[in-house]
């Protein structure tokens, strides 16, 4: 294929209600829980839907059953299917034909709500016992931004893969403000 480049089509827009979220490869999923606990629990959602495709299906997995251990009471529908996606190619040297490739590609739907779903469904989960369930404390950090009053950066633990020779510098020097009053002894 190194001598076609692909043509991007254009997408076909589909317009995606409030409560529903999908899931991407690139998304960060800290970003995604947050969101979804923000439905759930601010806005008063009672129901979100989950939505992937290919790399992304094991990272919407873990982003709901990370959910449903911090939520109580979540019930789960899961769905999989398949959908074919057609690439268009055309050729970078004359005289070779455009070419069209078909990909199977899987796909992915989980409903999380907390009201009962229907229980004969295939897919359906009951929620997890209260007693797994750690539910989330929101704690505001307003000073520097992490529980132990520190921000990022300076003043954390340091933590060096040297043995007993300072920072990790070897034999090459200790730093700054070390003084030498002779030859320099190879710790052991």
């Amino acid at each position: 294929m190194d001598r076609y480049q692909r043509v991007e089509k254009p997408k076909a827009v589909t317009p995606i209600d409030e409560n529903e979220i999908r899931v991407t490869s690139q998304g960060r999923m800290r970003n995604y829980i947050t969101y979804a606990m923000t439905l759930l629990q601010e806005m008063g959602s009672n129901q979100i839907v989950f939505k992937a495709m290919g790399r992304a299906i094991s990272k919407t997995v873990t982003i709901v059953e990370l959910l449903k251990k911090r939520i109580v009471g979540l019930h789960q529908i899961t769905s999989i299917g398949s959908t074919d996606i057609t690439d268009m190619w055309e050729p970078l040297e004359e005289g070779l034909l455009p070419l069209e490739t078909t990909r199977h590609v899987p796909m992915i739907t989980i409903t999380l709500s907390k009201n009962e779903l229907n229980t004969s469904s295939v897919g359906y989960q009951p929620p997890l016992p209260a007693d797994q369930v750690k539910a989330s404390i929101k704690i505001d950090y307003k000073e520097g931004g992490s529980p132990n009053g520190r921000g990022r950066g300076r003043g954390g633990r340091v933590r060096s893969r040297s043995r007993g020779r300072g920072r990790g510098r070897g034999y090459r020097g200790r730093g700054r403000g070390f003084r030498s009053n002779g030859p320099i002894q190879a710790a052991v």
